[in-house]
This record gives C-alpha cells, structure tokens and sequence, in this order.
C-alpha cells in the first residue's frame, strides 16, 4: 500500500493513542463495516512498524443471514494483511428486551474471554467522532448529566481489557476516503438505515442540525470537553467514600450523618455507585429512581432499588443485594454466583450455589452473631443439595466451606474513577 500525505495523518492521529500503551499485543474488533475495517488496515501499518503483534476479533450476533459471509471476508482480509483473526458467534437473543443493549454486552464479553485466552490485554474499537456526536445526541435526550453527555472515553478499562478508540476523534467520512483511495472493501449493515432505532434517528437529525453550526465535530468536542469536569466530580466522589462507606461481605455501609451532610451531586454519585457495585449491573438507575431513593433515605424510610435492598436507619445506611433480584439464580459450586461469590469447600456432586432465602436461614441458628441485616443475609449465597442447606457461611454455618467476594473494600473505591 502506497500511503498518501492524508493517509499519513490518519496513522499519526490512531498510532499516538496506541503508542502510549506500551503493547506487544493487541486485539481489533472488526465487524466488517468502514469505520472497523478502517482501523484494521491502520493498525496492521501501525503494528508492523511498531513490532507489535496484532489479531482481529468479528463477533457474529446470528441475527443476519449475511454476517456469516460478511465474517468470511473480514478473515482473507486479515489473511491478506497478516493478521490473524477469530470470528465468534453469539446466540443468546430471545426475543425479548433491547435487542442492541443486549447485543452489544454480550459482544463485549465474547471479546473480553477471547483476548484473555490470547494473552491479549487491549482491543481497540473503531468508533469515529461520527459516533460520539450520535451518542451525546441520545443521553441528551435521556435527560443525561455531566457523566452521560461526557460521552464515550478514548480508553478504558473493564473486565479485566483495555478498551481504546484510537480513531474516536476522526470523522467517518475521512476514514471511507482512506478506504477509496486504496480500493479497500467494506459492508454496511441494513440495520443503520432503520430508523426503529433511536441511534440511526440521531445520524438523520444531525444532518437538520447543521445549519446551526451543530454538527457532529462540534458535539464530539463538547462531549471531550466535559470529561474532565466528570473525571472531577469522580475524584471528589472517591474522597468521600474513603470518609463515609465501609465494605463488608460485599454490602456497602454509610455513616448516616455523613451521607447526609455530603453535597448533594456528590452523596447521588457515591449512592448510585454503590447501587451499582453491589448489583454488579452495567448501567445505573434512572437519575429519577435515585432522587426518589435519596427522599426515603433522608426520611429514614427502607426501600429496594436496582436488584439492592437499602435499610436506612439512624446512624447507618446498608445497601446489600435484594433477595428477590438474586432467588432464582443458580449455578454449580466451581462457578462464580452472582458475578462476586467464589465457594471451595467438600465438594460433591449434586451440590449448587443458590441464595439463602428463608428456608436457609432457619437453619441457621448462629445468623444474629454475623452482624448482618435479616434482609441482606436472605440473599446471600449458599450451598444447596436439592431443598437441603449444605453450608451458609455468611450466617454462620460454615460446615467445611468457605465463600469469598471478588470483589472488596479497594475495589470499591478504585472503580469508582471511570477508566
């Protein structure tokens, strides 16, 4: 490939990103489409001279008769480049839920196990200004704050991978040029022409903005521009749970008055934070849901929220997980529970994980010794041999097992700053 002065800006703009890395190894997602194909040939360039071993990831979601030929072709071009490249197949779509939430976690995990089982600890993702303007367009219509309309970040980190958007800042346009001046195929998804999703209506209403001088360069920057007043109001977070929060069995506790006497925007950070680490959940409630959380709380009134059970008291407010969100959840004794509960113990076939739930805690005659509420105890997990109680214990009734969080105190600091 012969490159072109503009091509040259292109591999300056991507490569800085991918040299502050320091990397031997990194992945690229390719689904087949410019912006992805794109940063594949950028990247093969940009590995080759840098010494850097590169492989390609397509995730098949099955939900289109030609993904599989579209995966067949991203992988002889990757042959041709050199690249060694892996298609993976999702098929858990239901039918039921949001469809591209659904989808887009689940590629993120396949991708995630996948550069695990490589040795590989960086993926880079081709996504454009193109759609960090898309996606300030959709949480501001969300009724987002500072954290939503901060947009998509260039790096970071989650599920153990480095995310990287070496191309976040280049407009899409500029990258299917770089594709036509070398002939370069790439395949468009039906799907970003049906306006039945909301992300396709934000691409058409970008167009009717323009002649305000609201155009998607100008909603990248301002996305851009706000992330520093997030990583901010992040950092103040994080002092104040060293000063109000206490961990313990994977339940987060508050000093009351403390809580209470936090800034407002603060105190709603280090709640739904809280919210969302004991729920392991991906995204956060509602900003409403929280308000309303924070009134009960004020007024010392208990309630359940996002797969949490919140008690607030005089001096304490605990938040542990809802025995209601975690009772139908079972797996073997060898698995992780509930994305946090590792158990070893006398293991023996016909064993499971399952939450302890009334039935359990009546066999629990130590439970009160524990120091943990009746509510929260109901959904911790427990070993079970069919509707017989093995071992619990977080109530105290170990019998020769022992369970241990993944997850403690410092985690629930650190993942407080966004990487």
């Amino acid at each position: 490939m012969q490159l072109t002065p503009q091509d040259d800006r292109l591999l300056e703009d991507a490569g800085a990103v991918l040299d502050r890395q320091n990397l031997t190894r990194i992945g690229v997602a390719v689904s087949g489409g410019s912006d992805s194909c794109a940063l594949l040939h950028l990247a093969a360039i940009w590995a080759k001279k840098a010494g850097v071993i590169l492989e390609a990831v397509t995730v098949d979601h099955g939900l289109r008769t030609a993904a599989v030929a579209e995966a067949k072709a991203v992988a002889e071009i990757c042959a041709g480049l050199g690249v060694e490249h892996t298609t993976l197949k999702w098929t858990g779509w239901d039918g039921r839920g949001n469809l591209q939430d659904q989808a887009r976690q689940a590629r993120y995990g396949l991708m995630a196990d996948w550069a695990k089982d490589r040795g590989i600890g960086t993926i880079a993702l081709g996504h454009t200004a193109d759609d960090q303007a898309e996606t300030f367009l959709l949480r501001l219509a969300r009724g987002s704050g500072v954290d939503g309309l901060s947009g998509m970040a260039q790096s970071r980190h989650e599920n153990g991978i480095d995310w990287l958007r070496p191309v976040l800042f280049l407009e899409r346009q500029k990258l299917r040029d770089f594709l036509c001046r070398h002939a370069i195929k790439w395949f468009d998804d039906p799907s970003n022409e049906d306006e039945k999703y909301d992300r396709v209506k934000a691409r058409k209403i970008l167009k009717l903005l323009e002649p305000l001088g609201i155009d998607k360069s100008r909603l990248a920057a301002t996305a851009q521009a706000l992330q520093p007043a997030r990583r901010a109001l992040e950092w103040q977070t994080g002092q104040a749970a060293q000063s109000v929060a206490t961990v313990r069995q994977a339940t987060v506790v508050f000093d009351a008055a403390k809580f209470i006497a936090l800034q407002p925007e603060i105190g709603t950070r280090l709640l739904q934070h809280a919210l969302r680490w004991v729920s392991s959940a991906p995204y956060p409630p509602r900003r409403s849901s929280l308000e309303n959380l924070q009134t009960a709380i004020f007024a010392r009134k208990s309630s359940t929220l996002h797969g949490c059970r919140i008690i607030a008291k005089k001096n304490e407010i605990r938040i542990g997980r809802e025995y209601q969100a975690v009772k139908d959840m079972v797996c073997p004794t060898d698995q992780i529970w509930d994305q946090r509960w590792k158990f070893s113990g006398p293991a023996t076939q016909g064993y499971e994980i399952r939450a302890l739930g009334e039935a359990g805690l009546q066999q629990c005659p130590d439970w009160r010794s524990m120091n943990m509420k009746r509510a929260c105890l109901l959904a911790t997990p427990a070993v079970w041999q069919k509707q017989t109680l093995v071992a619990a214990p977080i109530a105290g009734f170990g019998n020769g097992w022992r369970s241990s969080a993944l997850f403690g105190p410092d985690h629930f600091i650190s993942s407080i700053i966004s990487h």
